[in-house]
């Protein structure tokens, strides 16, 4: 049996100062939410099976969906917050498949920028109680300014969706970046294939397609359905057709440099915004009060650092993402960030804002064996 983190009640005892009610989510999970929104880098990581009935199951991987969809099956009321610290279950390169994570999920609270602030503060908090004297160092970035430049340079919805995805692997925005720049050539596609797919007709393309996996004895259920494969084609044609001109790609690339304490760096989005000669509207005020709401916690400005280009690898991120460091270490300790629509996604009859983080208690035990 895994060891229980030895701070495991000093945890709790601050989730109950904190206002945080500690919950237990089952460890079988549906696999499904966690395949199609939990990002690629977790998808492969997790722990497959199957009920009696063929319904895929999976061991839980993380705790904001299942505490998510524990919200929405209880109906209980907004705002909420919900404390974990449990057991997870990943295939990992490094360290034990099975580890403990705590953390909290913030739901339902209207003032966004208070919610993420506190998120932070929180965050900061449990790992400052489980690493005293440790200087820490957070990174923070914002999905919702980064999809806001990409609307206001004019790319269109098939590229800012792409972009939008690749946020948070640098790999594949470089990637991303690399095709925007130079926009490869047409694959070679079977002419019927190439005439639906000019003609932009997702449905007669998947009946196409669907057709063809018939006559070859291929099942849907093995990989992309012929829908899924329809629109990929379609959005790569439109893709391969932009043009995006130097200036607003060297825009996008300056707008990516951009790296500054918090206390600074909505005069730096400021003066971007203004030398490329765009707005970033509301997305820029949101990003103003959640570091005044972030300075009111007292939190020492010098140790947050805002990262245009910071994203963190799960679909379901919305606005805020966060990761929280120790001294000179390459792993982070803590991640988390805003997730507005995920509720909406797994099944709630309204809108329900979200804010949480996780911290890995594996790697925070490695640092208090090593002091």
């Amino acid at each position: 049996m895994t060891r229980f983190p030895a701070i495991a009640s000093d945890i709790t005892a601050l989730f109950a100062a904190r206002g945080a009610d500690l919950v237990d989510v089952p460890v079988i999970q549906p696999a499904d939410p966690f395949l199609d929104m939990a990002g690629e880098d977790l998808r492969r990581r997790i722990f497959l099976t199957e009920s009696e009935t063929g319904a895929a199951l999976c061991l839980r991987p993380e705790f904001t969906i299942p505490v998510c969809l524990d919200h929405i099956a209880s109906q209980a009321g907004t705002p909420r917050r919900y404390a974990y610290l449990g057991e997870v279950f990943r295939q990992r390169r490094e360290g034990g498949n099975e580890f403990f994570q705590a953390g909290i999920e913030d739901l339902g609270e209207t003032d966004a920028a208070m919610a993420d602030a506190r998120s932070v503060a929180d965050a900061h908090a449990l790992v400052s109680l489980a690493l005293p004297g440790r200087t820490l160092a957070v990174t923070l970035g914002d999905q919702s300014v980064f999809e806001a430049v990409l609307a206001a340079l004019g790319l269109p919805r098939g590229w800012r969706m792409r972009l939008a995805r690749a946020f948070g692997s640098a790999d594949m925005l470089a990637s991303a970046l690399a095709d925007l720049a130079n926009p490869p050539k047409n694959a070679a596609l079977p002419s019927r294939v190439a005439e639906l797919v000019a003609d932009g007709e997702p449905a007669a393309l998947a009946a196409h397609i669907a057709e063809g996996m018939e006559e070859a004895g291929l099942s849907p259920a093995l990989g992309r359905t012929p829908d899924e494969i329809a629109r990929r084609l379609i959005e790569k044609a439109e893709l391969r057709s932009v043009r995006l001109s130097s200036e607003a790609f060297e825009a996008l690339r300056s707008f990516l440099a951009i790296r500054a304490p918090l206390d600074t760096a909505a005069d730096a989005l400021e003066g971007f915004a203004a030398g490329a000669g765009i707005s970033l509207g509301a997305a820029l005020e949101r990003f103003s009060a959640r570091a005044e709401a972030v300075r009111r916690h007292g939190l020492a400005s010098a140790s947050i650092t805002y990262d245009a280009a910071f994203g963190r690898p799960l679909d379901y991120y919305t606005g805020l993402v966060f990761e929280i460091f120790a001294g000179d270490a390459t792993r982070p300790l803590v991640g988390g960030g805003r997730y507005d629509r995920l509720l909406t996604l797994l099944g709630a009859k309204r809108p329900i804002p979200g804010v949480g983080f996780s911290v890995w208690l594996d790697r925070i035990e490695a640092l208090r064996g090593q002091g």
